[in-house]
């Protein structure tokens, strides 16, 4: 198992230096917020996956991403409405990171599989289930950027009259 956290470290870290350099290079502040959110949690999971390699008893803090950025982005709607064709490499950086979301779910379902204890499988088992709350949030506001009006109806249940 000492291979699957190692991994599940470099990981994190990777993952940490992607989304300090999306929130750099993001001009929306919705952007920015969003991608500042994923660093704090996957700073979060990196201490927790290092204390279980070290055999730290620690607790381990769960949240559900979907919840916390549902506030941004409340709190952000009408700046991000005023925003309706965004850059091209916004969107790209958004497939970028729905893509290492996946394959970070993959590997945490995997690993939970093959832990070798109960406390193992289920860090691998809750990292799981963050990542894939994170790839659920790059995938909707992709589609937002992506077509801004038809997520609009969708999400907000718009009503048209005719």
């Amino acid at each position: 198992m000492k291979d699957a956290l190692e991994t599940a470290i470099k990981m994190e870290t990777d993952a940490i230096a992607f989304y300090e350099g999306a929130a750099g290079r993001t001009s929306h502040p919705f952007g920015k917020e969003m991608f500042r959110g994923f660093v704090k949690d996957e700073k979060r999971h990196l201490q927790m996956l290092r204390d279980i390699f070290r055999g730290v008893n620690a607790e381990f803090e769960f949240i559900r991403p979907k919840e916390s950025i549902k506030t941004v982005f409340s709190d952000l709607k009408d700046s991000m409405m005023q925003r309706i064709k965004a850059l091209e490499d916004e969107k790209g950086a958004l497939k970028i990171a729905m893509e290492m979301e996946k394959e970070g779910y993959d590997f945490y379902k995997a690993a939970a599989a093959k832990a070798g204890s109960s406390r193992e499988g289920e860090l691998f088992e809750r990292l799981a289930v963050e990542e894939n709350d994170h790839f659920a949030i790059l995938n909707e506001t992709y589609e937002f950027l992506d077509n801004t009006g038809q997520w609009y109806m969708y999400e907000e249940r718009g009503i048209v009259e005719g």
